[in-house]
């Protein structure tokens, strides 16, 4: 049976078949793009690094959590060597507070971190304090590897956790040994840097890979227009600044971050052997094998009876008969499985599954599997 259909139906009929087969196009446009990873989630740019920053210094107004001056002698020296600066002297004297703990003060000073701006950081009890709950850090200048003081941190500690005791029974939340002072410190001093004058741009990947280094200096290449990016190494893709961009580097890594990438990587399966923890990347393989696996299993169960004489017997006495069950269980019900060559990944952890295979004994079959030499992967136990 055919239906004919007027002008104006056939019309919008060829309009909504238009619409339908551009949004598939455009889904099919997408797709890919969603796979791929922009080159600033992938890679990191030459001078845009953190620095670390570390100091020693004294939490007081502790409510009697701090640390023993009798068994901590540096929160002792360094408490009498804070007072002589403000002119007390406590050299002679018999110092008992239990109110002030030696704490390391750690942060990351963010690159191009100027002076005045603030900065947070990390105080961790250094004796044998039992919290930090309360207390507020004192002036505590912070230096870099090379000794120089680049932030001065001070505040109130912020502590998650807390502990309490009694007599009988003691509750601890967390760590209330260390604590954070949020915008706890000001930048005293800047790391000079100037990206303006650079003239080449090293960008490291954070996965060293020949393949994926050479995709993104193709991919730079093709946005700038020129030979400017060349991958040097399995890490490192060298920029050349072009003659377009001189004095605008910031625009140009702008662009260039923003740009997108196929990341590629090892065929690789890392083993937790502690906790039991297995990762399989997606290019996994294997060759034909077939995999079996039983285990040996012997439960032994103990239920111990009471035998005792009949009521008024004067004869016979009580006594404990052992009763024991013993179960073998051979795993006669565990199959042979045969995993076809190049299987995928799903297909690798199906068929193990089926075998009925926990974590544990997966990891040993793997490593089973590897060395008959039929794992197309490496394999890094943790």
């Amino acid at each position: 049976m055919f239906l004919a259909l007027s002008a104006p139906h056939r019309r919008r009929a060829l309009a909504s078949g238009m619409a339908a087969l551009a949004a598939l196009l455009f889904l099919a446009w997408s797709l890919p793009a969603q796979a791929q990873s922009r080159i600033k989630d992938i890679a990191d740019f030459e001078g845009v690094r953190d620095n670390l920053l570390v100091g020693y210094g004294l939490v007081v107004g502790l409510d009697g959590s701090g640390d023993d001056l009798d068994s901590a002698p540096f929160t002792r020296e360094s408490l009498i060597g804070m007072l002589q600066r403000l002119g007390i002297s406590a050299r002679d004297a018999d110092l008992d507070t239990k109110n002030v703990a030696a704490v390391m003060v750690t942060a990351d000073l963010r690159p191009f971190a100027r002076q005045g701006t603030r900065i947070d950081i990390t105080v961790s009890a250094l004796g044998d304090a039992d919290s930090l709950l309360g207390g507020t850090l004192l002036v505590t200048p912070l230096l870099a590897a090379d000794g120089e003081v680049y932030a001065v941190a001070q505040g109130p500690v912020a502590i998650a956790g807390f502990s309490a005791s009694g007599d009988g029974q003691s509750v601890t939340k967390g760590v209330p040994t260390t604590g954070r002072i949020p915008s706890g410190a000001i930048v005293e001093r800047e790391i000079p840097f100037d990206m303006q004058e650079l003239e080449t741009i090293k960008i490291s990947l954070r996965n060293p890979d020949f393949t994926t280094a050479r995709r993104m200096a193709e991919e730079i290449n093709r946005f700038v227009g020129l030979p400017t990016a060349n991958s040097i190494d399995p890490g490192t893709v060298v920029l050349d600044i072009p003659a377009n961009y001189r004095g605008n580097t910031v625009a140009l890594l702008t662009d260039i971050e923003q740009l997108r990438v196929q990341p590629d990587q090892l065929a690789r399966v890392v083993i937790d052997e502690r906790s039991g923890v297995i990762v399989m990347g997606e290019n996994v393989r294997i060759s034909t094998v077939a995999i079996a696996q039983g285990n040996l299993t012997i439960r032994i169960t103990e239920t111990p009876q009471v035998s005792q004489p009949a009521p008024f017997s004067n004869t016979g006495a009580t006594a404990v008969v052992p009763r024991t069950d013993i179960t073998v269980d051979e795993g006669a019900d565990r199959k042979m499985a045969v995993l076809a060559e190049g299987v995928s990944l799903q297909e690798l952890v199906s068929g193990l599954n089926t075998l009925g295979i926990g974590p544990r004994d997966l990891i040993t079959i793997l490593q089973a599997i590897k060395a008959a030499g039929a794992l197309q992967a490496e394999i890094e136990v943790m």
